[in-house]
């Protein structure tokens, strides 16, 4: 299926700045003027910000064709967020104000911007809906099937994620601790569900996982 991403990079008429950003480096910070918009070319970004406790909360990891920085087209003046790059990361960087140009009479690309509003909030309200009625362990093989299906390869029978986030970006991303995602996935790879290590995630059949989650 055409992402807003390859459906715009397509289109001669933009002015695109390309910027590399290395790991730990941070993209944009609260307070920061919201004037444009990002898309991954490859790496990983992390958006968190601070709950009342001024504890971080991570509310979404991205991958290579992810937008993000979308409060600059939705009427934000100013950043409330972190975006962080987890590794070595190359962006295109876009004005909103070009973005919002090029989509005017461009009905295909308006709706796919549309579409991926609308899967990021319900996403959100699914990982609400988790952290309310899902144990630990669910939460946290949940977060492993949402990457797998967002960004996994189907090799045969089998799911294979390259360049997984790390056990404590699992942990921040459900509200659980670092051991517990630790233990869950000794848990799957005792029981032949899942291989991992740093590199990848393998996961030998979907639906076994699918079926370790608690309702």
């Amino acid at each position: 299926m055409e992402t807003f991403f390859s459906a715009i990079h397509q289109l001669n008429t933009l002015e695109w700045e390309l910027i590399q950003v290395q790991a730990g480096e941070s993209i944009f910070r609260p307070g920061d003027e919201a004037d444009c918009v990002y898309f991954i070319v490859e790496g990983i970004v992390k958006i968190s910000a601070l709950n009342a406790d001024q504890k971080e909360v991570t509310k979404g990891i991205y991958g290579k064709g992810d937008l993000f920085g979308e409060q600059a087209i939705t009427g934000d003046d100013l950043r409330i967020d972190w975006a962080i790059a987890l590794q070595e990361t190359t962006l295109h960087v876009l004005s909103a104000r070009n973005l919002l140009e090029l989509l005017h009479g461009r009905k295909e690309q308006t709706m796919l911007l549309m579409k991926l509003i609308a899967d990021r909030r319900t996403y959100i309200e699914q990982r609400l809906e988790s952290l309310v009625f899902r144990d630990s362990r669910s939460r946290v093989i949940e977060c492993i099937v949402q990457m797998i299906s967002q960004k996994g390869q189907h090799i045969g029978y089998e799911w294979v994620l390259y360049n997984p986030i790390s056990h404590q970006e699992i942990a921040n991303l459900t509200a659980t601790s670092r051991q517990t995602v630790t233990t869950t996935l000794n848990d799957l790879r005792y029981a032949k569900i899942l291989i991992f290590n740093r590199k990848r995630f393998l996961v030998r059949d979907l639906n076994k996982l699918i079926a370790e989650i608690k309702s």
